[in-house]
């Protein structure tokens, strides 16, 4: 008797996208994670379907079916995309018993910032961050605002020290960048970085170029 093969399951994350500035950095991480055939819970809020809008020139779909085809036609196949809705207590990420280990919220809203620090729940990317905070996974907030007010330093405060990674979009210079592109993957690196997924978008420091030259004289 044959024996069946089994197909290896994908690695699975969850990626929410709120209505802070920052489409570009969402885009080139959910790119990335396809082509690393990875199953993506893909939670949007509405905010940041009108962020999308401005900074793409190009309207998301608010239906699920056709967000999906739009950005598989916009970022290219491989892996899986699953997305769910606002408050979509079905989904997988709603509970401890199914969702994945790992979330990025990118780009990271102050209003989400703060929901996630105080524990509320009002829709399924805060359920899902908290998910993943109450037992014991990865999260991953990158914010993209400035200046920071204390509230804000203090939320991120908060959710530090309960386990989470703050990822501000502050891109670096030392790879010199030519492109918004550049300056893009500078961060979506660092955020892949810390949820331990290898990524080749930008070099460590003091390998193939990344840093300042070294001083010879």
């Amino acid at each position: 008797m044959s024996e069946t093969t089994k197909k290896t399951p994908r690695p699975r994350i969850t990626l929410g996208i709120t209505g802070a500035s920052g489409t570009p950095y969402a885009e080139r991480l959910l790119q990335v994670l396809l082509a690393a055939d990875y199953e993506v819970h893909l939670l949007v809020s509405k905010a940041a379907l009108m962020v999308a809008a401005v900074e793409t020139g190009t309207p998301w779909p608010a239906q699920h079916e056709k967000l999906a085809s739009y950005l598989r036609e916009r970022l290219g196949t491989g892996g899986e995309l699953i997305i769910a809705g606002r408050e979509d207590w079905m989904s997988p990420v709603a509970s401890g018993s199914g969702a994945p280990e790992t979330m990025i919220v990118c780009p990271c809203s102050t209003g989400t910032l703060a929901s996630i620090a105080t524990g509320q729940c009002d829709n399924l990317i805060e359920r899902g961050a908290d998910v993943v905070l109450k037992e014991g996974g990865k999260l991953i907030l990158v914010p993209r605002e400035t200046p920071y007010s204390e509230i804000h330093l203090t939320n991120m405060l908060t959710l530090k020290r309960a386990g989470a990674d703050i990822v501000p979009a502050s891109p670096g210079f030392y790879h010199k960048p030519e492109t918004v592109a550049d300056m893009v993957d500078f961060i979506v690196a660092r955020v892949l970085k810390c949820a331990g997924i290898p990524q080749t978008l930008l070099p460590p420091w003091g390998y193939s170029g990344a840093g300042p030259e070294s001083d010879t004289d």
